[in-house]
């Protein structure tokens, strides 16, 4: 049994974890940050010395149980050998590593099933990534496109993580290019997609936008 999907992707720092967190709050569904389950298989391999060119090792390595994902109110938390992880995984060359990884087709599709379990029961789910409404859930009720400018992203990020925000644009523009060029998956705007740009907008106006335009879709 399945309850309703929505999908918000977008590229790094367009705000989509604190939106979808606060988007399943209101309407009382399950939430998951897809992008947890990438960092999460590249922080394990870095901790077990697994070459991150060897994709039949890290397609393996998905399904460890070293390591698990957990879906949680206020954050998707990564747990490896029974400790929390979950600080370490955001630091940005952490999230360079998935970005990396997540190139190889076979470890996406290693990756598919356990990200869609997310979904089961009758609870509503919010999903957000950069493919969630492309590849994880093509078939989900409700698809939003979550961006904002290069330097407003770069500076919410630079200051998340108190770096220097020249850096961070630079790191920024780079994992984009990664993430919309490689071969499997690009990140891309999903078909019929509610596309919302952020950079003039707080996270109470977004959040209002894209919940009306759920209840749009339910009362459908």
């Amino acid at each position: 049994m399945m309850g309703m999907v929505v999908t918000i992707d977008g590229p790094a720092a367009s705000g989509k974890s604190s939106v979808s967190r606060e988007l399943a709050r209101r309407l009382g569904w399950k939430w998951v940050s897809t992008g947890a389950f990438y960092r999460g298989l590249a922080y394990a391999a870095l901790q077990l010395d697994v070459d991150l060119d060897d994709v039949k090792t890290l397609a393996e390595l998905t399904h460890n149980p070293v390591w698990n994902v957990s879906l949680e109110s206020e954050r998707t938390k990564v747990f490896f050998k029974d400790q929390d992880v979950t600080d370490q995984i955001a630091h940005e060359d952490v999230g360079n590593f998935a970005s990396r990884i997540s190139h190889y087709p076979e470890v996406r599709k290693a990756l598919l099933d356990a990200q869609r379990n997310c979904s089961s029961g009758p609870d509503g789910l919010v999903a957000e990534g950069r493919d969630c409404g492309t590849v994880v859930f093509p078939t989900a009720e409700a698809k939003v496109y979550l961006t904002a400018s290069s330097e407003h992203r770069a500076a919410r990020r630079a200051t998340e993580l108190g770096l220097d925000q020249g850096e961070m644009v630079k790191a920024q523009k780079q994992r984009d290019l990664q993430d919309s060029t490689r071969k499997v998956a690009p990140m891309a705007i999903p078909d019929n997609a509610f596309v919302i740009d952020s950079t003039e907008l707080n996270l109470s106006e977004v959040v209002d936008k894209i919940e009306a335009y759920v209840h749009s879709k339910i009362d459908n």
